[in-house]
């Protein structure tokens, strides 16, 4: 009975076979697949769409009229607009945007830089500008200073006495563009955080390869350490500062656990607890 039954069902697949019939589950797939029609119809706006863009490439559909600027100091505006002077009059499309933006952010007033097409004829850029955080001195010479460590512009003697000074060994050479690098750029970034805590006004910065220290006007010391957990420790030293009376002295916040404040008088371990939770 079963061999009986095995050639009648392989009689029957001959017999669709020779009839071209189609499995049902095929004939169910052939119901979703895309008629030869449809395959040419989408290949033609494909290529109707690719023959627009790139006509519009090369036409003054969307030729560029108007650069706005967005977040920049006036006088930085101005140097960004000659900067991409030479897109005006080339079409949106065209615009290589990655090699405008390495362009903008030469700037040394520049952070960084976004654009974004508004069609059809303005190119918006969007400027994050540099923070100043310190002036580098050298000598008689004076800088100003981003918290990236960028040089931002010369500065005359005593300008800028809000910020902190670096003070910058003779061998140093800097110019406008250029990054601090090694310890004065730690320098830098140590006193980045200040505008956050509201310390009060620090007069000069002195760092090595493993200390920073921050030189208050009072003449007070905040030692940091190697300046990991800058704003850990900056903020424990605004808890510890109005118990430093009289004479100048110094808080070291090295180990942020085991903050340690002195005079010349006396020194003082204050309890971890009530120091390193900001």
């Amino acid at each position: 009975m079963a061999e009986a039954r095995r050639a009648q069902e392989r009689g029957r697949a001959r017999a669709r076979a020779a009839s071209g019939a189609v499995p049902r589950g095929r004939r169910e797939l052939a119901r979703f697949a895309p008629s030869g029609r449809s395959v040419v119809t989408g290949l033609l706006i494909l290529a109707a769409a690719l023959g627009a863009y790139g006509l519009a490439r090369g036409t003054s559909a969307f030729a560029v009229e108007a650069v706005a600027v967005r977040g920049a100091p006036e006088g930085t505006a101005g140097q960004i607009h000659k900067v991409l002077a030479h897109v005006e009059g080339r079409s949106l499309l065209s615009l290589d945007l990655p090699a405008l933006e390495a362009a903008v952010e030469d700037v040394p007033a520049i952070a960084s830089v976004r654009f974004d097409r508004g069609f059809p004829h303005t190119l918006n850029v969007h400027v994050v500008p540099e923070r100043p955080v310190a002036v580098a001195r050298q000598g008689t010479s004076a800088w100003l200073v981003a918290a990236s460590g960028r040089v931002l512009a010369p500065l005359d003697r005593g300008a800028r006495g809000s910020l902190p000074r670096i003070w910058l060994g003779r061998d140093v050479e800097l110019a406008i563009g250029d990054v601090l690098v090694g310890a004065p750029r730690r320098a830098a970034g140590a006193v980045a955080p200040l505008g956050g805590v509201r310390l009060p006004r620090v007069a000069s910065v002195r760092s090595s390869d493993t200390e920073l220290t921050l030189v208050l006007r009072s003449g007070v010391e905040v030692r940091l350490g190697d300046g990991s957990d800058r704003l850990l420790k900056l903020t424990i030293v605004r808890r510890i500062l109005p118990s430093l009376t009289g004479a100048p002295g110094y808080v070291d916040v090295s180990v942020p656990a085991r903050p340690v404040a002195a005079t010349l008088y006396s020194q003082v371990e204050v309890e971890p607890s009530t120091s390193t939770d900001p």
